[in-house]
C-alpha cells in the first residue's frame, strides 16, 4: 500500500523558524558586541533581556499583522469574486474554461464543467478562489496563533546566547560559552528545521550556523572599533 508523507505543519514551522532564527541571531550579536566593550556580565544580561523582550514583542507583533493582512487580502478578494460571477458570469466560465484548458482538458469537457460550477455559486467562488487566485481560506485564528509562536520561539532563542553570561563569571569567558552553546544550538536547529522541510539538512545546519556566527561576529567587531 502506497502510504505518500506530505509535510502539513508549514505555518508552524514557519512561524517557529522565523521567531527563533532571530531569537539566537540577534540577541547572540548583541551579547558579542557587548562582549568587547563592557566589563560587566550583568549590563550585558540586562540589555539581553531587555531586547529579548523588545524583539518578542516587536516579532509577534509583526506576525499578527501579517497574518491580519493575509485574511483581510483574502476576503476583500472573496468579495470581488462574488461579485463577479454574479455580475459577469460567462466571463468567469471563460475563465474556468481557461484553467483546465491549461492541463489539457478537452474543450468538450473544459464547458461540462464550467457549466456543472455554474450551478453552485459557493463552490463556483471557491474554484475560482483557489485556482484562479491561488488563495486558501484562512485560519480565523491564524493572525494570533502566529503572533504567540513567534514571539515564544524569539524568547526561547534569545535566552540560549545569554547562558554563558549567567553561567560565567566574566565578559571574555561568557562570550566563549556563549559561542559554543550558540553554535551548537543553531546547528541543530538548522538541521531540524531543513529536515522538516525537506531539504538537505547538514547543509541547512551548517549555513545556519554560519549565519549566526557572521552575525555575531561583525557586531563584536564594531563594538571593539567603537570602543
Amino acid at each position: 500500500m502506497h502510504n505518500e508523507k506530505h509535510f502539513k505543519s508549514s505555518d508552524l514551522i514557519r512561524d517557529i523558524v522565523i521567531g527563533m532564527s532571530d531569537g539566537l541571531t540577534v540577541p547572540f550579536a548583541l551579547a558579542a558586541g557587548l562582549s568587547g566593550a563592557v566589563a560587566s556580565n550583568s549590563i550585558i544580561i540586562t540589555a539581553g533581556v531587555a531586547e529579548i523582550v523588545a524583539g518578542s514583542i516587536a516579532m509577534g507583533l509583526g506576525g499578527y499583522l501579517a497574518g491580519k493582512t493575509d485574511a483581510d487580502h483574502y476576503y476583500t478578494e472573496l468579495k470581488r469574486e462574488n461579485d463577479e460571477v454574479a455580475d459577469v458570469p460567462e466571463k468567469e466560465m471563460q475563465e474556468v474554461r481557461d484553467i483546465f484548458k491549461e492541463y489539457g482538458i478537452s474543450n468538450h469537457l473544459q464547458e461540462a464543467i464550467a457549466l456543472e460550477l455554474s450551478n453552485n455559486k459557493m463552490k463556483w467562488v471557491d474554484f475560482m478562489m483557489k485556482f484562479e487566485l491561488g488563495l486558501e481560506k484562512p485560519d480565523v485564528n491564524r493572525a494570533a496563533r502566529s503572533a504567540l509562536n513567534i514571539g515564544l520561539s524569539y524568547i526561547l532563542g534569545g535566552f540560549v546566547p545569554l547562558t554563558g553570561y549567567l553561567i560565567m563569571n566574566s565578559p571574555q569567558k561568557g562570550l566563549v560559552l556563549s559561542t559554543i552553546i550558540t553554535v551548537l544550538f543553531l546547528f541543530g536547529f538548522g538541521y531540524f528545521k531543513t529536515k522538516m522541510t525537506g531539504n538537505k539538512p547538514l547543509l541547512g545546519a551548517v549555513k545556519t550556523a554560519i549565519t549566526g556566527v557572521l552575525a555575531a561576529g561583525a557586531a563584536f567587531l564594531i563594538a571593539r572599533l567603537i570602543s
